[in-house]
């Protein structure tokens, strides 16, 4: 071995014991006593699980139509349930210009992420902190053209990430 090589891996050896001095220093001196994060909420805040995202399976939907166009409801339920969905409900609601429109309330916030996602990001929606059921009410729009492929779900929820927790609420995930 050269006199080179061998000064070079001393260097090295002294680096890494060093490192370690340091590691283990830090961890003997840390004095937390638990995470800052205390999963409580403040007085008057709603309580909002924002993930884990659900899975289709645990969703529950109703879909309404927005649109003139006779049927587009049930079509629209139908994809949902081929997709794993629990589809409620299906009807007619007022006219609605846009891709689709999402109301939910404190219970499904992470499920209308996981629907929104289903429709690329796309939906409009409609966060109702007075809401007390575990449904989320689809409308579809005129704007409406269909749900989106597997791979562009995936993406599509990849995008979107997990919700923020809307004013007047705490994440107690």
């Amino acid at each position: 071995m050269s006199l080179a090589r061998a000064r070079a891996m001393i260097l090295v050896a002294l680096l890494v014991v060093a490192a370690l001095i340091l590691v283990l220093v830090a961890v003997l001196k840390d004095r937390q006593t638990g995470s800052i994060y205390s999963g409580t909420c403040p007085a008057g805040a709603v309580k909002v699980k924002t993930r884990p995202l659900p899975v289709p399976g645990q969703i529950k939907v109703n879909v309404y139509n927005g649109t003139d166009q006779p049927g587009l409801a049930s079509a629209v339920a139908e994809q949902f349930r081929n997709r794993g969905f629990v589809v409620e409900k299906t009807g007619n609601a007022p006219a609605f210009d846009g891709v689709s429109k999402l109301v939910y309330g404190p219970k499904e916030l992470a499920a209308a992420t996981v629907v929104n996602s289903y429709f690329l990001g796309f939906a409009s929606g409609d966060f109702d902190i007075k809401r007390s059921n575990d449904v989320v009410d689809v409308t579809v729009g005129a704007q409406y053209t269909s749900l989106g492929t597997k791979t562009e779900v995936s993406q599509s929820q990849a995008q979107l990430g997990n919700p923020s927790p809307p004013p007047h609420t705490c994440d107690t995930a």
